[in-house]
This record gives structure tokens, C-alpha cells and sequence, in this order.
């Protein structure tokens, strides 16, 4: 089976990218240098005009972590309803309690909400937070969750290859195992064999240059040296290194 490649994507321009460089499927989010937030419904009516890869909204309000307020995941459910209705493939979500187990009501609110459109629920790297990874992809399985993306519980999913191999082993014929961060075309190969997942996420970042970020004694740098006065694109040839290096 040629192994699935899901590009981390910002922009609709970041869309095309990913398919030109031989992309399987796109999580589209905005707000990628905190982690990724939920995008405009501008961007995904673009992206959906630009590309034909499936494509999976992330559903996240700001950054930090993943204890969300009544009040947040009120608004988070309509923006997800809003971003089915013009035509997402899925939704990226996931939300924990204060002691790092998964809210159980707003996870699963969210995952009837996609299955209702007949699409998929992805559960985000909150599950690399959660107290219990096998507590946690139990409770998954039993809501009918189709997806979760991981990287071992590890700052990179090299680092967490073992986990995510035990993970796989143990539950992957339930549920889809996503392995993520750091993921590129020189441990590409690495992480397929040594999990036996077929599917990885990789935000093939590349930087473009914007001159005005800083000026006089004010900057609006998000970026460590040597890119602060950059923003994070998608490289087309990292997703085509990528995607040839999967496919071995």
C-alpha cells in the first residue's frame, strides 16, 4: 500500500503547494507558529477552489493548550459546522481536561458533529498531552474517532517511534495511526518501516522574507535565528522529497 502523505498547510497558497508536490491529503489551519488554529472559511473556499485533496479543518481557538471553556468550544462547534458546510473533508480537534484526560463531551460532540456531514474526526497532538495514551485510544476507538495524530508523545516522532509502533500494533486495526512532527524525506522511510504506520504528517516548511516584521525598535518576529524577519510557507519540493522517499 503506498503510504498516505498529509501536508500541515496556512494559506490556500500552501494548498497548491502541497498538491503540486504530490500531497495525498491537507490539514489546513491557520496560526501554524501556535501550533495551528482554526482557519478562515475564506481560506478553505479558496483551497477548495484551488485543489482537489481531500481537506481536514483544524477546529482550535488560540494557542497554549487543549482545557477548553464552555464558552470556547461553543464557538469552536459553530465554526466547525460553518467549515463542513463549505465542503471540509474532516476535522482536527481534540480537547483534555485539566488532569490531562480527553473531555469526553466536547470530543465526542465534535466527532458526532463530523459524522453527521459523513466526513472524518481527527484527534490532534492533544492526545501527546493525555495522562493514558492507551486510556486515551480506548475511549477514542469506542466513539468511533477514525484517525489520531501523533508523535509518540515525543517533542518528534522519531524520537517517539517506539510508542507510535505499540500504538500501531495495538490499535491500529481500529483506528488510523497519523505519525507527525519532524517528519521529512530523510526519516521518512525510517518511520514507516520501524512503526508500520502508512501514513505521515509533515508541515514541509520552507521561509519567505517579509522586510517590514521589524523596524525602529518594534518587531513582530515569531521566528528563532536565522528567520526573523520570516514566515513558514509550504515548499512544493520538500512535499515531491517527501513524497518520493515514502513511496521508497
Amino acid at each position: 500500500m503506498k503510504p498516505k502523505i498529509e501536508i500541515c498547510c496556512g494559506s490556500a497558497q500552501d494548498c497548491l503547494a502541497a498538491q503540486a508536490g504530490g500531497a495525498d491529503r491537507i490539514e489546513l489551519n491557520s496560526a501554524l507558529a501556535l501550533g495551528g488554529l482554526t482557519p478562515t472559511l475564506a481560506n478553505l473556499i479558496q483551497a477548495k477552489k484551488a485543489v482537489s485533496l481531500p481537506i481536514i479543518a483544524m477546529v482550535r481557538s488560540r494557542g497554549a493548550g487543549f482545557c477548553t471553556t464552555d464558552a470556547e468550544f461553543e464557538i469552536l462547534l459553530t465554526d466547525a459546522e460553518l467549515l463542513l458546510k463549505h465542503g471540509a473533508a474532516g476535522l482536527a480537534f481534540g480537547a483534555l481536561n485539566a488532569d490531562r484526560t480527553i473531555n469526553a463531551a466536547q470530543t465526542r460532540a465534535m466527532a458526532d458533529l463530523a459524522h453527521q456531514y459523513g466526513r472524518e474526526f481527527v484527534f490532534h497532538r492533544a492526545f501527546d498531552c493525555t495522562v493514558d495514551f492507551d486510556a486515551a485510544m480506548r475511549q477514542l476507538i469506542d466513539w468511533k474517532v477514525d484517525r489520531v495524530l501523533t508523535s509518540g508523545g515525543e517533542a518528534k516522532a522519531e524520537q517517539g517511534i517506539e510508542t507510535i509502533a505499540r500504538l500501531q500494533r495495538n490499535y491500529g486495526s481500529q483506528i488510523e495511526i497519523l505519525a507527525g512532527s519532524g517528519v521529512n524525506a530523510d526519516n521518512a522511510q525510517l518511520l514507516l518501516k520501524q512503526t508500520g504506520v502508512c501514513q505521515l504528517h509533515s508541515s514541509c516548511k520552507d521561509w519567505l522574507t517579509d522586510p517590514t516584521t521589524a523596524g525602529n525598535h518594534v518587531t513582530y518576529a515569531f521566528a528563532s535565528a536565522p528567520h526573523e524577519l520570516d514566515y513558514d510557507v509550504v515548499s512544493e519540493q520538500k512535499v515531491r522529497e517527501l513524497a518520493l522517499a515514502a513511496a521508497g
